[in-house]
């Protein structure tokens, strides 16, 4: 066993010793030390339940014939972190964690790993640590929240919530009514109950093999989701003695089934950056035009919040990912999963609940995937759209730019109506180097949606968006203004085409006029320049290359 380094033989006396004051009874050292990377936090409510989730994985773990260790894991939450100077800092915990998750596994020669995750940043990091470590471990995640209510409607999740400040600055709503929606949105523990990005990587991460069947939908609050938390601490156990490691899950294969659900669903943009991150550490090739190719051979079969009518849970009573494997067919190539069946046998034993809520592949509600990747004299590495949820009159828009160089300085002209029907708003100065962090933009869009303009006005940037975003945002933009792109060339007033179905993202600026422009350009600084972000500023890679650190 890997731990035998710290717990046989003579010169491990020292160690034994300390492992003993850890409560480590002596019978115990000759189990399998297997660590529950635990995302607990009072902070999150995605993550507010983990620690009760942690006792069932360390009861199924000692079930199983393995001793667990919990370790801490940091965490923030998006929704909260959004719109300030906090946003900053999700995506680049993204790497503090895979590095946390790493360090403490090697350090103390783990066996195993079950990681305990949830929210958007969170669950990615783990990935990455897991394919870097190529250990046995497999993923619980805490499982979505339930959605919110008025009255007997369902009707609420957070994203709404950042809509309803456009509402109420339109004067569509009042502050007493603002206030009732506060209390019904989020009605308990869970990730945010639409497919935004934390349930999108939950699903991911089901259709990658490395759950227990419906690990990705269950509901946080539900008896199902504790009951696979023990059956995954049992199940670690098995992943270790057959010393089945994280890549023997993580094949190509596996990725391009994650990359089909995802389209499917009309997931996140954020899987544009989070599977080629992973990817990398599982040294599988993963780009932006491997999403575009499989997107354009995948129909979108599900319709859910932000852009549709259904809640994660709906998708879990419909028959979940399974049900969702079993519509897609022979689209779905076979690989192995933690839970022992390959992928077309969880498939071939799924059964579809509702094909309203999982559409068969011959009843689409698009013939595409969720997201294109754009291409063009605006965006020469790549630009995301999520193509699902954009209207057919939004598909192609050609308008006057109007630029902002920070997201704030664009959310304060969009609540102030400096933004009109027909313009592209153009926010730069927000990817990974240059914001640093690459904030999302979920203030901007849903502002624009809840003052009734979110489909009559396109937006472009280098920076990223929340799952919460709808209508025709084009995000992730490379190379990123602060690396030189032509997105920090843009001036206002200059025509922006957005032309989906074509892939391309166009400045209508003649090549001489870019050449002087390019000749006089400076970028603007980086808005942190101390502490950590600085370093992280002059060490990530470009957004179409998963934004992680070189």
């Amino acid at each position: 066993m890997r731990s035998d380094q710290v717990k046989k033989g003579v010169e491990r006396a020292p160690h034994r010793s300390l492992l003993h004051a850890a409560g480590v009874p002596r019978r115990a050292l000759d189990r399998p030390f297997i660590g529950i990377a635990d995302a607990t936090t009072d902070l999150i409510p995605g993550h507010i339940h983990l620690g009760e989730l942690a006792r069932a994985v360390e009861r199924g773990i000692h079930t199983g014939g393995g001793h667990a260790f919990r370790f801490g894991v940091p965490g923030v939450c998006d929704g909260i972190v959004m719109v300030h100077s906090g946003m900053h800092y999700s995506l680049p915990l993204r790497e503090l964690i895979a590095d946390s998750v790493e360090s403490v596994a090697r350090a103390h020669c783990l066996d195993g790993l079950v990681l305990l995750t949830n929210c958007d940043k969170i669950t990615p990091g783990m990935l990455m640590a897991l394919a870097r470590l190529d250990i046995p471990g497999l993923v619980v995640t805490g499982g979505p929240m339930l959605a919110g209510h008025e009255g007997l409607d369902r009707a609420y999740c957070a994203s709404g919530m950042f809509e309803a400040v456009g509402l109420r600055q339109a004067g569509k709503i009042d502050d007493a009514r603002l206030a009732r929606m506060e209390l019904a949105a989020c009605p308990g523990a869970g990730a945010c109950a639409g497919m935004y990005t934390a349930n999108t990587m939950a699903c991911v991460t089901e259709a990658l093999g490395l759950t227990l069947p419906f690990g990705g939908t269950a509901p946080a609050v539900s008896a199902e989701r504790a009951r696979l938390a023990f059956e995954s601490g049992e199940r670690v156990m098995e992943l270790v003695r057959e010393n089945r490691t994280a890549r023997r899950f993580m094949s190509p294969a596996a990725f391009r089934n994650a990359i089909r659900v995802d389209m499917a669903l009309g997931g996140s943009t954020n899987t544009a950056l989070h599977i080629p991150a992973i990817a990398r550490e599982a040294d599988v090739p993963v780009d932006l035009d491997l999403f575009d190719q499989i997107s354009r051979a995948t129909p979108t079969l599900c319709h859910l919040q932000p852009g549709g009518p259904d809640f994660v849970e709906d998708l879990h009573y419909a028959g979940g990912i399974p049900a969702l494997l079993r519509q897609l067919g022979e689209r779905i190539e076979d690989s192995p999963t933690v839970g022992g069946p390959s992928t077309r046998q969880v498939a071939g034993s799924a059964e579809v609940l509702s094909d309203r809520v999982i559409r068969a592949a011959a009843s689409p509600h698009h013939i595409h995937g969720g997201i294109a990747v754009l291409r063009g004299s605006l965006a020469p590495q790549g630009a995301i759209v999520k193509q699902s949820h954009v209207k057919l009159e939004s598909r192609l828009l050609r308008g006057p730019a109007r630029v902002f160089d920070s997201e704030d300085a664009a959310y304060r002209a969009i609540l102030g109506a400096q933004v009109r029907p027909g313009h592209i708003v153009v926010i730069r100065y927000e990817g990974p180097r240059g914001g640093p962090g690459m904030r999302e933009m979920l203030g901007p869009t849903s502002a624009l949606a809840g003052l009734g303009i979110g489909e009559q006005v396109g937006l472009v940037t280098d920076g990223r968006f929340s799952g919460g975003t709808r209508g025709p945002c084009v995000g992730h933009v490379s190379p990123e203004a602060a690396a030189g792109g032509p997105i920090g060339l843009v001036k206002e007033g200059d025509t922006i085409t957005i032309d989906i179905d074509r892939r391309r993202l166009d400045l209508a600026v003649d090549e001489a006029e870019l050449a002087r422009r390019r000749a006089a350009f400076k970028p603007v600084e980086p808005k942190i320049a101390t502490g950590w972000l600085a370093r992280y500023a002059r060490m990530v890679s470009s957004a179409a290359q998963g934004a992680v650190l070189e």
